[in-house]
């Protein structure tokens, strides 16, 4: 065994990956500040995220507007 590197067992783990798939960060902050007011919210409500349901629908419409996520119905993303 080599210090620096995972062990070389297979125990048969295949990674799956997400159901969405992946999406871009937001390198460039163009959603930024959107983002910002939903985690102060989250913040100041106890990470209780249904009084942030109108936040999470900016930020998220900003992704999409973006081209950071793709665009998909409100109802999938549970809002």
């Amino acid at each position: 065994m080599s210090f620096g590197r995972p062990p070389s067992l297979d125990l048969g783990f295949k990674p799956t990956p997400p159901q969405r798939g992946s999406f871009p960060l937001d390198h460039y902050g163009e959603c930024k500040e959107k983002m910002v007011l939903y985690m102060q919210c989250l913040k100041s409500n106890g990470s209780k995220s249904t009084p942030c349901r109108d936040l999470t629908r900016d930020y998220l419409s900003c992704r999409m507007d973006k081209g950071l996520m793709d665009r998909d119905d409100w109802k999938n993303l549970g809002l």
